[in-house]
């Protein structure tokens, strides 16, 4: 037998880890490409018009002269936190600026049939505890996280001070006043003590660089502006009556794809999928949440537990219960109860990590099983298989998904790696076969490995003029993934150099609302007018970062995938792309620690 065939060996735990390593490399490197991250295009020119919002119309208005305590870039989960935070410390003049047309960030914009969150609502959702929501599902649907994100808007009063459908095209310090200067794209020039950046990674839709994508003469749309007024059908998951004459095509098989796909199959008189990589697709068991159940968890203090649980359970806790007990936190399980079957004197890095390696061949196995058992088709089976560790490509967990492909009119067009050959007028073409469309759907997703200044849409400018780009030049620095010196009052809301804690992106940004919101809270109770950190903290910072065992996730050797840059030898610049060394639980108590202290060790006040 060749590695190229399916191991028929592998459907037990009696698995050869050698015949399985050997299919995941041959898996692997079929789907190199040498221009990795480029082989996506930026959403502009003949293309710009995938970026309309199709949700809401721009509202005139006259352009804002004025001056701000705090604004924020971005209305997502970052801003409304942020912004939450900073209010509940008697900050009133917050304003948040973005380029939607309300608050939601991502889910303002992914509207697709069958959107929800893949980690549970419970610790995914933020101030659930503040605005008293209890969560429909263990996973909710996006309209829900939508009205959760105008619920915290509104309860907060954000809503009268934001602009929105604003983009902000230049930021730059002013030193004489101890002012950031915000322009934007609609003739605003105001000015703020402080600014905060939200500008995360979901929110710039991206297009696969595919031969003829502007020729198709049928009707296109990217998933983060899904287009109800053709396929019929609304946000909430009402069955789209549009497509009933209509052969849809479909690229991409990601998290969105996972999630949106059902419900193409049920609508559409055709549906191609077209497939590059498989996503692993295990149970999500989705159910709802009972009111009673709730009322007995929801006591005060409930959700930063349950955050802190996940993250014990997830990211090398030794947590006692698991609250959560979902898909991520089994793994960890999983990998916890491997290494502690080893005698004490055994449990070093490398025989940790080959517990690691085992317990994540079984759990992979158990996915790949469990397709056979519901995918009518052996070869479209064989075809929706994984063959890679789950951490390589972000998990999915979806309880129809793979059902789907036994609709009739539904196809998997696998391309064995190479991805589509090109668009013609007509349809798609795989392995020099046309398949005509009337419509085709990138479910492309968004700009993840792209330069910060790219996703943001500006390069700030700092003190002396520096600009963000030139400080990052040679990577991202930052104490805590939050201060940048050379930028004072200026504050960062993302994962990266904190706790990277990727399966809860949430979380991270939380607890930077809460440390931002202390700081600033502390400036203005004593008359301070600028916080800056140190070089000498920043260097601190990153040297310890450094010291860690960089990424578990995406690693080098995974199938390509925006975890691991598409596989490509990522530059100097992403060693810097890491968390904590001693983990995420490890930052987050720190972090805790610090901003308690009321010390703020690394920054200066002045």
């Amino acid at each position: 037998m060749t590695v190229t065939d399916e191991p028929q060996n592998l459907r037990s735990r009696a698995f050869d880890k050698e015949q399985l390593r050997a299919k995941y490399m041959e898996e692997r490197n079929k789907r190199l490409r040498p221009d990795g991250n480029d082989q996506y295009i930026e959403v502009k020119g003949q293309l710009a018009h995938y970026l309309d919002d199709p949700y809401t119309p721009v509202t005139p208005r006259d352009p804002r002269t004025d001056h701000v305590t705090f604004a924020f870039i971005g209305g997502g989960f970052a801003g409304l936190a942020t912004a939450a935070r900073l209010t509940e410390a008697g900050i009133k003049d917050i304003r948040i600026i973005e380029k939607g047309g309300d608050f939601g960030g991502t889910w303002y914009w992914n509207r697709y049939p069958g959107a929800q969150c893949d980690t549970a609502s419970m610790v995914y959702m933020p101030l659930l505890e503040e605005t008293g929501h209890m969560p429909s599902e263990k996973y909710a649907h996006a309209p829900e996280i939508l009205a959760h994100c105008r619920r915290i808007g509104k309860q907060y009063g954000l809503y009268d001070n934001a602009l929105f459908h604003t983009e902000v095209t230049d930021l730059t310090w002013d030193e004489a006043h101890s002012r950031w200067i915000v322009t934007t794209n609609r003739g605003d020039a105001f000015t703020a003590q402080f600014v905060g950046m939200g500008t995360g990674p979901l929110h710039v839709p991206k297009l696969p660089g595919i031969a003829g994508i502007e020729a198709f003469k049928g009707h296109s749309f990217h998933t983060s502006r899904w287009d109800c007024d053709y396929t019929g059908g609304d946000p909430s998951g009402a069955h789209m009556d549009k497509l009933a004459d209509k052969r849809v095509g479909i690229i991409g098989t990601g998290a969105t794809s996972v999630q949106c796909v059902p419900h193409l199959a049920r609508a559409a008189k055709a549906l191609y999928v077209f497939q590059r990589t498989p996503s692993s697709v295990d149970v999500r068991a989705n159910a709802p949440i009972d009111p009673e159940w709730f009322s007995g968890i929801a006591t005060p203090g409930w959700q930063q537990r349950w955050l802190e649980n996940f993250t014990a359970n997830q990211a090398g806790g030794n947590a006692e219960e698991d609250l959560v007990q979902d898909g991520w936190t089994d793994l960890s399980r999983r990998i916890r109860a491997k290494i502690m079957q080893l005698p004490r004197e055994e449990r070093v890095p490398a025989k940790m990590l080959a517990a690691f390696e085992d317990s994540d061949f079984e759990k992979m196995e158990e996915i790949r099983s469990r397709i056979d058992t519901i995918v009518g088709d052996r070869e479209t089976a064989a075809k929706l298989k994984a063959w890679y560790r789950q951490l390589c490509k972000r998990p999915c967990f979806h309880d129809s998904y793979l059902q789907a492909f036994n609709t009739p009119g539904t196809h998997l067009v696998d391309t064995d790696g190479k991805g589509v050959e090109k668009i013609t007028e007509k349809g798609v073409v795989v392995a020099g076969r046309e398949y005509q469309l009337d419509c085709i759907i990138y479910a492309s997703g968004f700009e993840v490995g792209t330069e910060y200044k790219r996703r943001s849409g500006f390069d700030m400018s700092g003190r002396g003029g520096v600009k963000l780009s030139e400080h990052w030049a040679e990577g991202m620095r930052s104490k805590h993934g939050i201060h940048v010196h050379g930028f004072p009052n200026a504050f960062f809301v993302q994962p990266t150099q904190g706790a990277n804690l990727i399966s809860n992106v949430p979380h991270n940004l939380t607890e930077a609302a809460k440390t931002i919101a202390v700081m600033v809270r502390h400036a203005r109770q004593n008359g301070l007018r600028q916080i800056e950190v140190t070089r000498e903290a920043e260097d601190k910072w990153v040297e310890l970062l450094l010291t860690g065992a960089g990424r578990m996730i995406g690693a080098p050797d995974c199938t390509p995938g925006y975890y691991n840059n598409e596989g490509r030898e990522p530059g100097p610049a992403a060693k810097l792309n890491v968390g904590h060394p001693a983990g995420p639980l490890a930052y987050f108590k720190y972090i805790d620690t610090w901003r308690s202290s009321g010390d703020f060790e690394g920054l200066e006040f002045r």
